[in-house]
């Protein structure tokens, strides 16, 4: 019995170099941005936290602190995750960015999970809580439009580049200003004499920080174990697949992430009487139509003969 025809890739280009150094310019240049930022906010706000005696705000630079250290991942990661297939990487080293995107994760899950251990210690023994300083308020709001300006900037880079690292570090910026707004209500409470809404905004920020950070490690946790693409991508590309010439039916369509791009997998379905030469050039067309996707990166074909009835 004849065996069907396995199509093994042909070699997949390398991604268009402009393009590729473009992105990871960006990608560099937003998270420097980034790091200039935090590096500015954790400094006011520590000095205004301690002057001041406010421990959201204390908390909030914490979580700034953070960010410097999940800005020079993101940098380490945007630069490996650039580099082509090796001997040992074969297709390439896109998942890098996965990677990365679980670490921030967690990185923002045991911030949050201190943030909230030093809340509920402070709220269990309000008598200790003292009277903020006004200069504290000042700094929470200066932060937060500061973060704000920020997330806008770096979630723009991310989605012209089409990183979802770098779209994860936007939006852990998005958090921040966040954070900051809740502390500057807290702190806005505690000079006005209600002194629990302080650690209480601390509580607040480490509880939105810890599901940031689940949230975004959950996911790249599902990515680094192959998790399929949406189902409306499947469909587009089941599509392609089916309106090119001689396939005759297309089952079997699984996907998988790498990074930001997409490994794809399918049996393809050509008339049993076709040659093996006609299967072979049918198999490389579906291939090479859905290769047009540009977050695509490469696609197994598996030729299946079938009867056709007149």
């Amino acid at each position: 019995m004849r065996q069907p025809d396995e199509i093994a890739p042909e070699a997949t280009p390398d991604p268009d170099d402009e393009d590729s150094t473009a992105k990871q310019a960006a990608g560099r240049r937003s998270t420097l941005v980034s790091v200039a930022v935090n590096l500015g906010l954790t400094a006011a706000q520590v000095a205004a936290g301690v002057l001041a005696g406010s421990q959201a705000l204390i908390a909030d630079a914490i979580h700034s602190l953070s960010d410097l250290i999940s800005d020079f991942v993101v940098l380490f990661a945007s630069h490996h995750s650039q580099k082509g297939p090796d001997a040992t990487h074969q297709y390439g080293h896109q998942r890098f960015e996965n990677a990365a995107s679980l670490v921030l994760g967690l990185l923002l899950l045991a911030v949050g999970v201190g943030m909230l251990w030093n809340a509920v210690l402070k709220l269990e023994h309000p008598e200790v809580i003292q009277p903020v300083k006004l200069i504290a308020l000042w700094v929470a709001l200066g932060a937060l439009a500061a973060k704000e300006l920020l997330f806008r900037y770096m979630l723009a880079v991310a989605e012209r580049v089409r990183s979802s690292m770098l779209v994860a570090n936007a939006w852990h910026a998005r958090s921040d200003a966040a954070s900051s707004l809740v502390v500057a209500l807290g702190i806005t409470g505690n000079v006005f004499g209600y002194r629990l809404l302080d650690p209480v905004a601390a509580l607040i920020v480490g509880l939105m920080v810890t599901r940031m950070g689940w949230q975004f490690g959950w996911h790249a946790l599902h990515d680094l174990m192959d998790r399929s693409v949406d189902e409306e991508t499947v469909r587009a590309i089941h599509q392609t697949m089916q309106d090119t010439p001689g396939v005759r039916g297309v089952h079997d369509v699984k996907t998988r992430r790498m990074g930001d791009m997409i490994l794809v997998d399918v049996h393809l379905e050509v008339d049993a009487l076709a040659s093996v030469r006609d299967g072979h050039d049918i198999a490389l067309e579906a291939r090479r139509r859905v290769m047009l996707r540009r977050d695509v990166l490469n696609v197994m074909t598996h030729v299946d003969p079938v009867d056709v009835t007149a």
